[in-house]
């Protein structure tokens, strides 16, 4: 072979393997944009005719409006605060108790309702169906908040539940006595209305939730399970409507949590003998320790997008988006890579994609001329779907890479089952449903919940479990949880009353529509 038809050879190659790139290139981009003008998770049971109901109109007159208001600020009032598993404010507990009775006399006294208080404090409703073929729903909430201190700067008393520009203000009101008193309201109207379900329901309040429920929830779970009881679904706390949080969707979207990322916390130690401070060893325990949790921060865990169900969240929304956004969120298939890299510079989103790495508390030393022999840190880590605890363990193990450093477990559980969300999802369609009738300019897509709720421990009832009240939430309000100036709206609160007045109701049908039946209506 001469070298000129070696050279020629070469270029034949390369113009072959230039073409065949050009032409994978242009096969994926076709496809890619036929995916972007066709793709729509949301069709189907939106459109379809839903069994009718005899529903009740959820009508609110002026009166019951000043009503609702005045429970739900008289809630807000009470301190029922959460310090630690033993640190239970218990004479706010026993006030609120007190303060349902009053503002729900109907809910107590009527013949349909039983009730009975689980652990002292917490709550346990049964309202039984007409229809003992359909498998019944429950409803979760907690009373307790976690503490608040009107000198971190809240621009009201944080138990004062005041009035600013049509928001009431005060700890628990996003968190989660919205819920608790929204409930419990729909409920009492409902009633008032001679209303009567066909499929039974519970309703579910934990008085420890802040603190792991482990008092309230647990034992409401073990009356369930010594009655045999199996629930259809379970709607707890969880995700809320967000309007203008996510940049470039057009319109709010309302985000249903179908899982909840697990938790985990690690003690770090490190152990040396003490001595005085005039003759420092090269490392000493707390330099020992320091580096091992800057390890920590500077390696954080895997990005994990598109191996978790917070994918789905994106393709339910892709259709919201202006292009080029729209292109990319329809074909997570070839962009998942590039969006994990633009979703993990902001906290707010980075905690989606990946189990997420928190030094959370520091301990050592007793006097400043000892050299301290016990350097201690606590890590919180909450656990992505798509691992496990031990995987996590593992992780920091080969990261911090020091024989020096102790690791151990306090404690932790793995990522909670993920919930059906699909056409055929009784709970979430309903919910959904239920969202759309009352807010049609919302999207709804499934989501993860990165904090945890009471309904982790409802695992063996129930195979559904959703998280998501329709409290709205806007650029800013993220840090109101848990944090100062936590307030709902007037009208955000009496919009929660009708969701659970509405979606009680629209429980009642017995089946899901098909999805794709040939009679659609808007």
């Amino acid at each position: 072979m001469t070298e000129g038809s070696g050279k020629l050879n070469i270029m034949k190659l390369v113009k072959i393997v230039s073409f065949s790139l050009l032409l994978v290139v242009l096969v994926c981009f076709v496809a890619a944009t036929l995916r972007t003008l066709t793709f729509d998770v949301n069709s189907g049971l939106q459109l379809a005719h839903w069994e009718k109901t005899n529903n009740i109109a959820s009508d609110i007159n002026q009166h019951q409006r000043k009503e609702l208001l005045a429970n739900f600020r008289e809630a807000i009032q009470i301190p029922t605060v959460s310090t630690a598993k033993t640190q239970l404010n218990i004479t706010a507990l026993g006030e609120f108790d007190n303060l349902l009775r009053k503002v729900f006399p109907t809910v107590f006294s009527s013949h349909l309702v039983q009730h009975e208080v689980v652990a002292n404090y917490s709550h346990l409703f049964w309202v039984p169906g007409s229809d003992l073929a359909l498998v019944p729903y429950m409803l979760l909430a907690h009373i307790d908040v976690v503490p608040a201190d009107e000198n971190d700067g809240w621009e009201a008393p944080p138990f004062s539940a005041k009035e600013i520009d049509g928001f009431i203000y005060g700890r628990g009101t996003i968190d989660n006595k919205q819920s608790v008193m929204g409930i419990l309201q729909a409920l009492e109207y409902l009633l008032i209305r001679g209303y009567s379900p066909q499929r039974g329901f519970f309703i579910g309040l934990g008085h420890d939730e802040e603190v792991g429920g482990l008092q309230g929830a647990m034992n409401i779970v073990k009356v369930l399970k010594k009655k045999g009881v199996q629930l259809a679904f379970i709607l707890d706390e969880g995700l809320a409507v967000l309007d203008g949080v996510i940049i470039g969707l057009q319109g709010p979207a309302a985000l249903i949590g179908i899982s909840e990322k697990g938790q985990a916390t690690v003690r770090l130690s490190v152990f040396k003998a003490p001595g005085h401070s005039s003759m420092p060893p090269r490392e000493s325990s707390i330099g020992i320790l320091a580096g091992a949790v800057k390890m920590l921060e500077d390696n954080p865990m895997p990005i994990l997008f598109g191996e978790g169900p917070e994918r789905r969240t994106f393709e339910h929304l892709a259709h919201r988006f202006g292009l080029p956004i729209k292109f990319v969120m329809s074909n997570m298939w070839l962009f998942s890579p590039l969006i994990g890299r633009v979703l993990e510079r902001s906290p707010d989103t980075n905690a989606f994609l990946r189990t997420t790495t928190a030094v959370t508390m520091f301990n050592s030393g007793v006097k400043v001329n000892v050299l301290p022999s016990l350097a201690e840190a606590y890590v919180n880590l909450r656990i992505h779907p798509a691992q496990t605890v031990q995987e996590v363990l593992e992780f920091i193990q080969s990261t911090v890479g020091d024989e020096r450093v102790k690791m151990e477990l306090v404690n932790g559980f793995d990522p909670l089952p993920v919930s059906s969300y699909d056409e055929t999802s009784f709970g979430f369609q309903t919910i959904k449903k239920t969202l759309l009738d009352q807010f049609p300019q919302v999207t709804v897509a499934p989501g993860v919940c990165i904090g945890n709720t009471d309904s982790r421990h409802y695992t063996d009832l129930a195979k559904d479990i959703y998280r998501f009240a329709p409290t709205w939430i806007r650029p800013g309000d993220t840090q109101r949880f848990h944090g100062i100036n936590e307030r709902i709206s007037k009208k955000n609160y009496e919009e929660l009353v009708v969701f659970y007045f509405n979606l009680i109701q629209n429980c009642d049908i017995k089946e899901l529509p098909s999805p794709h039946s040939a009679g659609h209506e808007l």
